[in-house]
């Protein structure tokens, strides 16, 4: 679908669809809920979850077309974002084509066109961090990125629906795991350790810092290994891992060139009766205080810029988080969809303290973004 033609390659008959399923109202479910249905994932319940899935994703992917075409700014015409867009409407046009679903048939040939609709958006965050760098470049110095709300907002909910539409499908494909891990509900366990999971975010932190210093400071974990609540496994360790990674570089540029052992980084699981917290310390030497409202926007970083103008669109690197300024605010958009929250409390000259909330969410029946 070519980029900047959007009038030209679709009909009007197709956008006005895109405008009418965008009105929608949009469905939400509990993690209860998927966690009591998805435990009985027979033919009859598969069929069912289809079902909603080919009226509810269309609903969700129309209204992120429809807003990525009317970006404050500019960035609606940045080819970055015009290639989000594109694979937006796609996925639309993917899903308003399939017929309805009546039989088992049906539904497998559905499951596997939605994992083909997941694969497409992998590289979404990148994309659009790429099309949000064009646009840095386009505005003129004076202007105070941070400032620039509504960029923000649209992005916090850009991406919070992306959590939501990847949940929906990536839930759905995995109840057809003939032969899924003991306790797991697709992709919920019921059963999760943080500590297990925040031992193995930090040792995958570590190695990425390993690789780019040459040696890496320990990272220390405090908390009961047998304690287990329902979640996302892959969430937590996407959030951990981010929050470790930030503080491994911090400690490692502080001490590298000074004669003294780095001082390892310490994660703490505490099991409360509201929430589950997971705090992770390091002595990196703080954030002045003028940067802490910058570290939650998404036009902000301290890494050096990954990102080049020329980058292939096609080869984004969804792997390359630092120098976006995305890692802490899509790791809270992330605590956040499950009722949790991260926050950052720092002492400049001595380090930071993260601060993961996790809902206990076994018994909720609020529904999901």
């Amino acid at each position: 679908m070519a980029a900047k033609k959007l009038q030209e390659t679709l009909s009007k008959g197709f956008l006005e669809e895109v405008q009418k399923w965008g009105g929608m109202k949009q469905n939400g479910v509990s993690l209860r809920y998927m966690m009591e249905f998805g435990s009985r994932p027979t033919d009859r319940n598969l069929l069912i979850s289809a079902q909603f899935l080919h009226k509810e994703l269309p609903i969700r992917i129309a209204r992120r077309a429809i807003e990525l075409e009317f970006l404050p700014y500019g960035l609606s015409l940045k080819p970055a974002v015009l290639k989000v867009r594109d694979w937006y409407l796609e996925s639309f046009r993917d899903l308003r084509s399939f017929p309805d679903i009546k039989d088992k048939n049906d539904e497998l040939e559905f499951t596997q066109m939605i994992k083909m609709i997941k694969v497409r958006h992998n590289n979404v965050v990148p994309m659009m961090a790429l099309g949000v760098q064009q646009l840095k470049k386009d505005l003129k110095p004076k202007v105070d990125y941070e400032d620039l709300d509504e960029i923000h907002q649209f992005l916090d909910r850009f991406y919070m629906s992306r959590i939501g539409i990847r949940m929906l499908i990536g839930q759905h494909v995995a109840l057809h795991d003939p032969n899924p891990l003991p306790d797991c509900v697709g992709y919920i366990h019921t059963k999760m350790s943080p500590v297990k999971v925040a031992q193995s975010a930090g040792e995958d932190a570590r190695s990425i810092c390993l690789r780019e210093y040459g040696s890496a400071p320990e990272v220390n974990i405090y908390g009961d290994p047998n304690f287990t609540f329902p979640y996302v496994p892959t969430h937590l360790h996407l959030m951990v891992f981010e929050l470790v990674k930030n503080s491994l570089r911090a400690v490692q540029e502080r001490f590298m060139d000074l004669d003294k052992v780095a001082p390892p980084i310490r994660i703490i699981v505490a099991d409360g009766i509201e929430d589950v917290t997971i705090k992770v310390s390091d002595e990196g030497g703080g954030i002045a205080r003028s940067g802490l409202p910058k570290i939650f926007t998404y036009l902000y970083s301290t890494a050096k810029n990954p990102l080049d103008e020329q980058i292939d669109l096609g080869t984004a690197d969804a792997a390359v988080m630092a120098g976006y300024g995305y890692g802490l605010p899509i790791s809270r958009l992330y605590a956040r969809y499950f009722g949790g929250d991260l926050q950052i409390i720092s002492m400049e000259g001595y380090g930071t303290d993260a601060y993961l909330h996790l809902s206990r969410l076994g018994d909720s029946q609020e529904p999901l973004p």
